[in-house]
């Protein structure tokens, strides 16, 4: 019984120890991490306010290593994760059409990105150089890629709408000459029944390396309506006939197949169409077949289909 109390209080004494001991430690550790130190660092480097007449391609360095004065948590969190400082490129320096921002500058940015417990105390001298190429921007077209098929008894009214329809590009100049057009990614769009609308991405060359589309996609639309038949017969009128002379063409009356809205539709007569021959297009004369033309529609009709495509004709003096 006494040897098991020796030992329960053995153990004990034990626990209290390293209780004591990990609060001693974890004191001392925050005493010395609040402490200022000089230690050495890195920065990643951003760059930005590029000037809009140049376009950034190269760097000389992307990283900076720097000396610090600060407490040792501001350095515990450096080294969990880097910095990034930015570079404001707004006011690069240019002699001989190099750019640069000297030590002195970059420092004076890194300094105010710093917080009021961080001191700067020392940086690499290294001047910064960049490469740049002029910019030159130009308006090209959107083509659209869309395939796109209508359910029966459905049409497109009008062409499909891109918003926007043309596109700023800009880069370097070999670049933005070879560039006429730009494409959108293909969309298939099957068996429509109604109206749609889809942003579609606009899809850069693989040769266009450097070049910069100021906007990354365009909405395509369009306008889809269920449509009805309708057949409507229309005489054939003969012109350029010579004079003196008279013509009998057959048939002499033509049907025309109509595709339109039904409302649309109800309204059509034989006075909105013009079914012309010419006789003049049949110089050699040695056939008695004239073709047919549809010179008339109504805007409103989506398509006309005249159901023959040419005449036969008897000419004889009047």
């Amino acid at each position: 019984m006494i040897k098991k109390l020796k030992n329960s209080l053995s153990k004990r004494k034990v626990k209290i120890f390293l209780v004591f001991l990990l609060c001693s430690s974890l004191a001392w550790l925050l005493s010395n991490l609040s402490e200022s130190y000089i230690s050495s660092t890195t920065f990643n480097l951003g760059f930005e306010e590029v000037p809009d007449s140049l376009l950034l391609t190269n760097v000389s360095k992307n990283k900076i290593d720097v000396k610090l004065r600060a407490s040792g948590f501001q350095f515990l969190s450096y080294g969990f994760s880097r910095k990034r400082i930015t570079i404001d490129l707004s006011s690069i320096e240019n002699i001989n059409s190099k750019y640069f921002v000297p030590q002195r500058v970059y420092k004076r940015q890194i300094d105010k990105q710093l917080s009021n417990s961080i001191e700067l105390m020392d940086l690499d001298n290294d001047t910064i150089f960049f490469d740049f190429f002029k910019v030159y921007s130009k308006e090209v077209p959107v083509v659209s890629a869309i395939d796109l098929t209508l359910a029966q008894n459905h049409l497109l009214e009008g062409e499909l709408i891109i918003k926007p329809n043309k596109v700023t590009i800009k880069g370097p100049k070999n670049e933005i000459d070879s560039i006429t057009s730009v494409r959108t990614s293909t969309i298939v769009l099957s068996e429509l029944t109604s109206d749609f609308s889809q942003n579609v991405v606009l899809i850069k060359p693989p040769a266009i390396l450097n070049t910069e589309f100021l906007i990354k996609t365009v909405t395509i639309s369009g306008i889809v309506s269920k449509f009805s038949e309708k057949i409507i017969d229309v005489p054939v009128e003969v012109i350029n006939l010579p004079e003196g002379m008279e013509i009998q063409t057959f048939p002499n009356i033509v049907s025309i197949l109509c595709k339109a809205k039904l409302n649309e539709l109800k309204g059509l007569t034989v006075s909105d169409f013009s079914l012309v021959v010419d006789y003049n297009s049949n110089k050699d004369r040695t056939t008695n077949i004239l073709p047919l033309q549809l010179m008339k529609k109504p805007e409103k009709v989506h398509s006309a289909l005249p159901m023959k495509t040419q005449v036969e004709y008897i000419l004889r003096k009047k």
